[in-house]
């Protein structure tokens, strides 16, 4: 008879060379060193670039695997950046696209965490905007050009409520999810140390969830920015067009140089914007992720400067008037 396989046998056979040298190269959801990231990209970026040059090599364009009317070479769309720079006002136009994304954004976040706060500690106003931001969420982004264009027009004004409009139920529903995320635990302690309901809603809920907020209030910036591409097609008077209009305006002409020029420096500057946003996330929250927090010891001492003053200007008649009536007596 054969003899039946022992669970030493078993973990003789998984931690063999053949079955452990898988894991070793390519462990499972583990962290790798930062060279090793940037390396990676780097070769990305290299086979990306073979090819494209391997469809777009030729001198001539029957030479060649796709026209240049459809995909120019990369030689040919690099030496295009100075009249893109000088002739299509490249940097007033990143600066009126990246203005009203920030305007607009700015509005959904000053509206929208409020009510997601609200929506998250209390089920009635959950239930009341509900529908609102289930409509937000799911309807098509273009679906809401020609809506913006009938209630704001299409001037500056229209870009910057388009943005909100695209944005403010997402910040709602996500700022709700992480008021909802807290541990019951902390409530229930704040709860025992006899904290009223405004304080456990701004001293533990929200600060608890603020971090998660915040991130995806991060990750959402990157689409916005992407959005205004949309709100940018048409050009009222001497304003600005944007990049989406410099988009447009090239493909009318056939600039395929300029349309593939825009679409690189829009990742490039909303990377810049996010390492910037998630430089300011870690000073915030040093207690998530291990920083320095600058930014949350000034904020800390912003807010108590702030109950301070605002205990002096509420309380201090009251206890002035104690005070008297204790004397009188």
């Amino acid at each position: 008879m054969p003899e039946p396989v022992t669970p030493a046998s078993n973990s003789a056979s998984a931690t063999s060379p053949a079955a452990a040298t898988p894991r070793r190269f390519t462990p499972l959801r583990s962290e790798i060193p930062t060279w090793q990231a940037a390396a990676l990209a780097a070769v990305c970026l290299v086979v990306c670039l073979v090819i494209w040059w391997g469809l777009t090599r030729g001198e001539t364009v029957e030479s060649r695997l796709l026209s240049p009317n459809i995909l120019p070479s990369p030689q040919e769309t690099f030496s295009a950046f100075p009249s893109l720079w000088f002739e299509r006002a490249l940097t007033r136009n990143t600066w009126a696209s990246l203005r009203r994304v920030v305007l607009g954004f700015g509005l959904s976040v000053a509206i929208g965490v409020p009510i997601g706060v609200l929506c998250g500690c209390f089920r009635r106003v959950a239930a009341f905007f509900a529908p609102v931001t289930i409509v937000g969420r799911n309807i098509p982004i273009a679906a809401l050009i020609p809506l913006t264009y009938s209630l704001f027009g299409i001037g500056e004004f229209q870009k910057i409520m388009f943005i909100f409009i695209a944005c403010v139920a997402f910040i709602v529903s996500d700022t709700a999810t992480a008021i909802g995320e807290v541990s019951s635990r902390f409530v229930d302690t704040a709860y025992t140390l006899g904290a009223s309901r405004r304080q456990i809603i701004m001293k533990v809920l929200v600060p608890l969830a603020m971090p998660s907020v915040f991130n995806s209030a991060r990750l959402l910036f990157g689409l916005a920015f992407g959005y205004i591409m949309l709100a940018e097609l048409i050009k009222v008077g001497g304003e600005s067009g944007g990049l989406g209009n410099i988009i447009n305006t090239s493909d009318r002409l056939g600039f395929r140089t300029h349309i593939l020029l825009v679409l690189m420096i829009i990742p490039l500057v909303a990377l810049a914007i996010d390492r910037l946003l998630y430089w300011i996330q870690q000073q915030l929250f040093p207690y998530v992720y291990g920083s320095d927090g600058l930014l949350h010891h000034a904020l800390v001492k912003v807010l108590r400067a702030w109950e301070d003053l605002w205990s002096q200007v509420f309380h201090s008649p009251r206890a002035a008037d104690g005070q008297d009536g204790g004397t009188v007596r």
